[in-house]
């Protein structure tokens, strides 16, 4: 009698599967659970203050450049069109605060002007934002 021998393949090897489905549980729960934080989209160096209260996040965030460009949510606007756009954010909630995220070198009449189109649109809160000391 003989036997023929046949050599075994290696069909062995690591199981990835598990180790994907934990990846993707993890990618799912760090997506659901993250918070996603608003900017004005221009990047500001923010005058220091001792006074620094956190405020709602559903606020309004007007940015002002060091050249004295206006922004609202990563667009820019024209100080003309600012009481407009702020009344029509007003209308859809009307206790919304407004923050003014100014640059630590921006114009001082430029902030004053945003201030006053802040006020010709009834905005009830306004603050300037700052850095804590």
């Amino acid at each position: 009698m003989s036997f023929i021998r046949r050599k075994r393949r290696n069909t062995g090897g690591i199981d990835i599967s598990p180790m994907m489905d934990m990846t993707f549980i993890l990618l799912i729960f760090f997506i659901v659970t993250s918070t996603f934080t608003r900017e004005t989209g221009i990047d500001v160096s923010k005058p220091k203050a001792s006074s620094v209260k956190e405020l709602s996040k559903e606020s309004i965030l007007i940015g002002i450049t060091r050249q004295g460009t206006i922004h609202i949510n990563e667009t820019q606007v024209n100080l003309s069109s600012l009481q407009t756009i702020l009344r029509q954010m007003m209308n859809e909630a009307p206790d919304r605060p407004v923050i003014i995220v100014s640059d630590r070198d921006a114009p001082s009449g430029k902030i004053v002007d945003v201030l006053d189109e802040c006020n010709l649109a009834h905005v009830r809160k306004v603050s300037i934002s700052a850095a804590k000391e």
